[in-house]
């Protein structure tokens, strides 16, 4: 029914470049949702109940040692008569972005080849289906399905249709890489903007006295992502080989060495040092943000406790005593999941466009040296329980998260090229899959043991925050080492042209793609109804986050 060859997907005379980006936004909002998934961490963790209602025991109780919690976990994997931890059930956001590294890593090379249809409709079928997976895992209560269906499958979704734009979108915009790579990544921080929110509203719906109505959440979500992603996978096009916007000539290397017009092939691409650095700062960069946002619903519950229902008396341990104060707290910290996912998505496009002018080296100097100082800051707000302060810091950190994620492939353009900026963006991805181990093992194996140790709730994650910023000083001492790329790597005019013959579209009848404000009137309406179908949904994620983030505040 429809042609997914790179060859068909190639853009014509009057393409309008502007269709894509909303094409990536409806793939990256949808998959973005892993970054929600904190709000089901609650309600999967006392799932199964006794005959008065109080939840049954947790798997792996009384465990002391990581050692012991790895031993524990294997038998929460198939037990039923158990509760899982925060720590069971963090491993399948872990396996998220590891499976998302090593997916990206290994079918980056393919997805240049194959075109970025084809790789997104790939995505939806691992994606979706993960959470049809996920769906069947919780109904039995069964968290290796859990850790199969959405964290390994729908795992290998994420790193397909994370990187399925991005080339494509700096191919569009070579004179706006950081704004192209911010308007490719951006979705992927919204996504729990808008999941979140959403799949509170389904659980609530769905919640029976006896279950919590996460199944059929699931199941309801992977209905939509199937639509969205379908829609948005259909939506991509590539320009013709050697397209440039009319008017626009590449810098001027002498003047910037940092921003190159040549290319280094795939194959030499980790061969260099520049590629291990910009690894370690991306590695350093997401280990020290990825498990708090992960944990961050549960994070602001215990550190904050009454303040987020109006009792300021009440510690978190009390809470969870009264079952609807547990319920308008849940409610608080799906808000919270939601303005940091507000912050993330900002971050990625403001923070990637303004490393236009700015330069991607500074940029990232920015992220490791203001991102060390608000880990210090947000230590001192949790000992002097000030909320206001702890939001804003959080925030700006969850910002700078996504500016990081969203600025490192122009910062491999800039050093590479762009002619197989794709694949090299898919393996240095693989610092992500560190990242996702690194991070959340970080901030929930202080956390099981500070909570192990009676540590009182509200005090628990300082020492996790001072670590991260360590992690921090890492990144720095990495991006002070990044120099242009040896001459020595770059491919010559001759292999850059064999490259190109390789991959140039078979169909005599393409033509060049029109530049910007080229197309004709005619495909005005399309490029509106593109750009709505995915603003109503961002619009309905900021509006719930602000109802929520005015309650926090207030």
């Amino acid at each position: 029914m429809f042609n997914l060859s790179k060859e068909h997907i190639t853009a014509g005379k009057n393409f309008n470049r502007w269709l894509v980006p909303p094409a990536a936004l409806a793939v990256h909002l949808s998959i973005g949702m892993a970054y929600g998934f904190s709000v089901f961490w609650k309600p999967l963790g006392t799932a199964l109940t006794n005959a008065d209602g109080s939840p049954v025991a947790t798997c792996a109780a009384g465990a002391t040692t990581f050692s012991e919690k790895i031993a524990g976990t294997g038998t929460a994997l198939f037990a039923t008569d158990c509760n899982w931890t925060q720590f069971d059930l963090g491993w399948m956001y872990t396996l998220f972005f590891v499976l998302l590294g090593c997916s990206a890593a290994l079918w980056g090379g393919w997805l240049e080849r194959a075109g970025p249809r084809k790789a997104g409709l790939v995505s939806m079928l691992c994606w979706c289906g993960g959470l049809l997976i996920s769906a069947l895992g919780v109904y039995h209560h069964q968290l290796w399905m859990m850790w199969l269906g959405s964290g390994v499958i729908g795992g290998i979704g994420l790193g397909l249709g994370y990187i399925s734009p991005v080339s494509t979108l700096i191919k569009w915009f070579p004179d706006r890489r950081g704004m192209a790579t911010g308007m490719a990544i951006m979705g992927f921080g919204g996504g729990a903007m808008i999941g979140s929110p959403l799949a509170t509203k389904l659980m609530n719906l769905f919640a029976t006295p006896t279950e919590p109505g996460v199944w059929q959440t699931f199941v309801v979500l992977a209905i939509v992502y199937a639509i969205f992603m379908t829609c948005g996978s259909l939506g991509y096009r590539i320009p013709a080989a050697n397209w440039k916007p009319e008017g626009w000539t590449p810098p001027d290397q002498q003047h910037h060495r940092m921003v190159v017009n040549r290319h280094v092939h795939l194959d030499k691409a980790h061969k260099t040092p520049q590629f291990w650095l910009l690894w370690l700062m991306l590695c350093m960069n997401v280990s020290a943000a990825i498990g708090i946002i992960g944990a961050a619903a549960p994070m602001l519950q215990e550190t904050f406790g009454g303040q987020l229902v109006g009792q300021p008396a009440l510690g978190f341990a009390d809470i969870k005593a009264d079952e609807s104060l547990t319920v308008a707290a849940a409610a608080m910290g799906a808000g919270f999941v939601g303005l940091v996912s507000v912050f993330n998505i900002l971050g990625r496009l403001g923070w990637a466009t303004s490393s236009d002018k700015l330069g991607r080296r500074n940029t990232y100097f920015i992220f490791f040296v203001l991102g060390a100082l608000m880990y210090v800051t947000a230590t001192y707000a949790a000992n002097q329980q000030h909320l206001g302060l702890f939001l804003v810091v959080l925030c700006v950190i969850a910002s700078m998260y996504g500016g990081g994620f969203s600025t490192i492939p122009a910062y491999l353009a800039d050093l590479f090229g762009t002619q197989f900026v794709g694949a090299i963006h898919g393996r240095i991805l693989t610092a992500w899959s560190t990242a996702g181990i690194v991070g959340p093992v970080i901030v929930n194996y202080m956390h099981d043991m500070r909570l192990e140790a009676k540590v009182p709730f509200a005090d628990i994650y300082g020492p996790i925050f001072l670590t991260l910023a360590g992690l921090l000083g890492i990144g720095f001492i990495a991006n002070l080492l990044v120099k242009p790329v040896d001459s020595k790597y770059f491919m010559t005019d001759a292999e850059l042209a064999a490259e190109q013959a390789a991959s140039k579209p078979k169909e005599a009848s393409v033509k060049v793609a029109k530049p910007l404000n080229g197309a004709p009137q005619g495909t005005d309406w399309l490029v509106r109804f593109a750009w709505l179908a995915v603003l109503i949904p961002i619009a309905y994620g900021i509006c719930m986050t602000g109802q929520k983030a005015w309650a926090l505040f207030a």
